[in-house]
């Protein structure tokens, strides 16, 4: 990450990417593909079951597709994700229009084998171009995730704003060290829901539909979930990774004197505003005021330039009532309620830490003794 892309103040901890194992479950299913091409190569060539392919030529094409597209439906139920059964499609789609196109229905076995390798293979290289797109910077003010290959996205979040972590790690992950850790915002940002099917039934929208005669409903639960390139996915070393993040996001949680002095702040900032209006106000009456004055003086006579010092004194009084306004001495004396309130919170805070202080030199005290 670039020094101009840092905020101030701003430092980077560490900068991650993902376990090259972090992302199996997408390589099983290229590994399922070259699999099932050996093995339906093999049925057709040596098994003992060779002689049932040899009354059609397409028998071994069709036996291969409905398993890959049965595969593709299972894994799209399983992981909820309907492009992977797309993937399988796709793959199926592919190798029929290579058949026709290139005449290749006299050795389909052969065929099948080298094209669900050649698959195999493509699928392997875009996914480690998708995980090396991720990147995670972990800095000492917020956690930067970015991803993607042809979109890319990036996602950022404060640790104040973290309301919980949610960290796991698979069979792979403990025996490697790779886990995936799920920061979830107070928004709810980095939860989802998980929608189950029961009785083999079938939801269409809010109502419930019926399916080879049992009745069937959807039900959702709120569990920590997000993209690959929303999540710490696959962060190595996980324990080393996790202790860090949730020592940074406890470092930027208020305490509750901290909460205290925020509360002083903003009453403190509402008495200013206050005060402000209140000068605003008198500033703008001011000269209509100087007016009626200079017009007084002009008609009062010489001989009140003899009077007493004690009226003179009286004056001074009520020139001085003048000037502070009911207003004005009401947000004098919150500003003094509010100020001797925070200082009585300042004071305590240090008193508690001593206390604390007290008791720990007495138990040592008495360990000694």
């Amino acid at each position: 990450m670039e020094k101009k892309d840092l905020l101030k103040n701003e430092q980077v901890e560490r900068v991650l990417s993902p376990h090259p194992l972090s992302f199996m479950k997408l390589q099983v299913l290229c590994i399922f593909v070259i699999v099932w091409g050996i093995v339906v190569w093999w049925l057709v060539e040596f098994s003992g079951y060779a002689g049932m392919f040899r009354g059609n030529i397409w028998y071994p094409f069709i036996l291969w597709g409905l398993v890959l597209l049965l595969v593709g439906v299972v894994a799209w139920l399983v992981a909820i994700q309907f492009s992977i059964f797309l993937l399988y499609l796709g793959v199926f789609v592919g190798a029929v229009g290579l058949i026709f196109w290139q005449h290749w229905e006299n050795s389909l076995a052969l065929f099948l084998l080298v094209y669900s390798v050649a698959v195999a293979i493509v699928g392997f290289l875009i996914i480690e171009l998708f995980r090396r797109s991720h990147k995670y910077i972990i800095t000492n003010l917020r956690l930067i995730f970015k991803g993607g290959v042809l979109t890319k996205r990036e996602r950022t979040i404060r640790y104040d704003k973290i309301a919980d972590i949610d960290a796991k790690q698979g069979i792979l992950g403990q025996i490697f060290g790779f886990g995936t850790i799920i920061p979830v915002s107070q928004s709810g940002f980095g939860l989802g829901a998980d929608k189950t099917m029961a009785g083999g039934g079938v939801e269409l929208g809010t109502k419930k539909a019926r399916f080879f005669g049992f009745a069937g409903g959807g039900k959702e639960i709120q569990t920590p979930i997000a993209r690959s390139y929303y999540e710490l996915h696959g962060a190595y070393p996980y324990k080393e990774i996790k202790q860090l993040v949730e020592g940074l996001v406890q470092s930027h949680v208020p305490t509750q004197y901290q909460k205290e002095q925020i509360e002083f702040q903003k009453q403190q900032v509402d008495i200013q505003t206050q005060m402000r209006d209140l000068l605003h106000k008198q500033v703008r009456e001011k000269p209509r005021g100087k007016a009626v004055k200079q017009t007084n003086e002009e008609e009062e006579p010489e001989e009140e330039e003899n009077e007493s010092e004690e009226k003179m004194a009286m004056k001074k009084t009520i020139a001085e009532e003048d000037a502070f306004p009911p207003e004005q001495v009401d947000i004098q004396k919150q500003m003094k309620e509010l100020l001797k309130k925070q200082k009585t919170v300042r004071v305590a805070e240090p008193e508690e830490e001593e206390i604390e202080e007290e008791d720990e030199d007495k138990e040592e005290g008495k360990e000694v003794a």
